[in-house]
């Protein structure tokens, strides 16, 4: 993390003027990850451990075996070890059963001591035993529950040959078996880039995708598409490396199709996996865009689900990371008219992401930045400004910093006439290094805007009306050679008492009015 605030703290050194490439404004998550890391309970669950049956019939030989065998939950490990190493199959059926009871204890399962007891490759085998599904069964999810703990245990099961083994047991004739090892797979490829690529080699994304082919989804119980979703979500998991663009372009289009189905957890996982595709490189960016998902995620920014409206954002969030051409796919699509909500959505978390959105926007051309006005966001940002959760004003920072970069003369006017000085201004009383030398680097451009139209004394004296003049002249004292240079760069230039006026410059007032103050008719700007 630390080599993430070097690098920003680099460019930070670099941000002077305006023109710059917007590939070097714009913030990739891993630049803010420290900032916008949704919290555990927020994010979507990596691994899952069953502690539930999948079947719902009373009458299945499994339940009617469970019944009967109810005594299988005292076990200990070392009888379970000699009930699987048994020639007799009931045997083998009960210490199986009695091992994934243990494993479905909701605290501390004994992962670890059915490692220990080199369980696992017996299990393994019981997954081929197509005569006897319910030791399949058993087996299966005794498996997931032990994939579903550490990296250690997930590996143990990997190279116990549980891969090669669950992608068979995909195509079984029994749902509920198939289902435990698309769940039991689940858990495997979201263990990490390594273990995900293993199921990948092995053929399991195209198993799945066989499942999701069939022409009417409504075939499958919810449960069991559910789990197809979350399991292919965890497939487009994990970076350093990605998953194979090759495999990226064969599963888009499914998750194209689930993007439209109705069930709330179908469409929360599919939006995850497109939050996935979408953290990387703009060509990675690009065969997102390209399969034509833009219009549905920003369809779903609307919805009331917080599960859904959470990974839909972060994908769009992802996507205007990119090109100009890739962010202005999103604005097309008319995501910004969904903005004034997210920007005040009662979820912190919901208005930070969506103020980070906004600041990759606003790196863009003059003409996006634009659309961030008509949409009527700056006076929310401001507003964010004067009175948001700290986070979310600190990504409100950046958009005001990036949009006085690269916007116009006109536009940069406008900013200021909705009041952004105060409130900016205000934030140099933060703690936080960064946020101070963007805050510091936007008055620098409002300067260079004021300079133009000669309103550089204007600007002065409206900032320090503000008391923004001594906060300033505060961070000379600062800690950070960067920020005492920053402040004392502006101080020289604009507010030294040695620094003459030019007096062949004449501000444009019309009366007691300058171009900054807000116009009765504001239609004098063209914007």
């Amino acid at each position: 993390m630390s080599g993430n605030d070097n690098d920003n703290g680099d460019r930070l050194n670099q941000f002077k003027n305006k023109g710059k490439d917007a590939s070097e404004l714009r913030r990739r998550r891993a630049e803010v990850s420290v900032e916008l890391r949704k919290a555990k309970k927020d994010d979507q669950i990596q691994k899952r451990r069953n502690v539930h049956s999948l079947l719902d019939d009373p009458t299945s030989p499994l339940q009617e075996m469970d019944c009967n065998t109810q005594n299988s939950q005292h076990w200990s490990v070392e009888e379970i070890v000699a009930g699987v190493n048994s020639q007799n199959l009931d045997h083998q059926m009960q210490a199986t059963q009695a091992a994934r009871k243990l494993l479905s204890r909701e605290r501390q399962p004994p992962i670890d001591s059915i490692i220990a007891a080199a369980l696992i490759p017996k299990f393994v085998s019981f997954l081929a035993l197509s005569e006897c599904p319910p030791i399949q069964f058993e087996a299966a999810w005794a498996l997931t529950n032990i994939a579903s703990g550490t990296s250690e245990q997930t590996t143990a099961v990997v190279e116990g040959g549980a891969i090669p083994a669950f992608i068979s047991l995909m195509t079984s004739p029994h749902p509920h078996i198939s289902e435990q090892a698309i769940w039991a797979l689940g858990n495997i490829a979201g263990d990490g880039s390594i273990s995900r690529d293993l199921v990948i080699k092995h053929g399991g994304l195209q198993t799945l995708l066989a499942l999701l082919a069939t022409p009417d989804l409504s075939v499958y119980p919810s449960g069991y598409l559910r789990n197809v979703t979350w399991t292919l979500s965890n497939l487009c998991r994990n970076k350093n490396p990605a998953p194979p663009l090759a495999a990226v372009q064969q599963l888009l289009p499914a998750l194209v199709r689930l993007l439209h189905h109705d069930d709330r957890e179908v469409l929360a996982d599919t939006c995850w996996a497109i939050s996935y595709l979408t953290d990387g490189s703009n060509e990675r960016i690009e065969v997102v865009v390209s399969a034509g998902l833009v219009p549905r995620l920003v369809q779903l920014l609307a919805c009331s689900d917080l599960s859904i409206v959470t990974p839909a954002l972060r994908s769009l969030g992802n996507i205007v990371t990119g090109t100009d051409d890739q962010t202005q796919s999103v604005l097309n699509a008319g995501a910004l008219a969904m903005f004034p909500n997210l920007l005040r959505h009662h979820k912190a978390n919901i208005q930070k992401e969506a103020a980070w959105t906004v600041s990759n926007i606003t790196a863009g051309k003059d003409s996006q930045i634009q659309e961030v006005i008509n949409a009527g966001l700056v006076p929310i940002l401001v507003e964010i400004l004067q009175k948001g959760d700290y986070k979310t004003q600190k990504e409100a920072v950046w958009a005001v910093t990036n949009y006085t970069s690269g916007g116009t003369m006109q536009q940069v006017i406008y900013l200021v006439q909705c009041h952004v000085l105060e409130p900016l201004l205000h934030l140099l009383s933060a703690k936080d290094s960064k946020t101070l030398l963007v805050i510091l680097d936007a008055i620098s451009n409002i300067f260079q805007t004021a300079n133009k139209i000669g309103e550089t004394k204007k600007l002065c004296q409206m900032i320090e009306e503000t008391g923004g003049l001594d906060k300033i002249e505060a961070l000379q004292a600062h800690e950070s050679e960067a920020v005492y240079k920053a402040a004392l760069s502006l101080i020289d230039q604009h507010f030294s008492e040695l620094n003459e006026e030019d007096d062949s410059v004449v501000p444009e007032s019309r009366g007691d009015e300058y171009a900054f103050q807000m116009p009765e008719n504001q239609s004098t700007f063209q914007f």
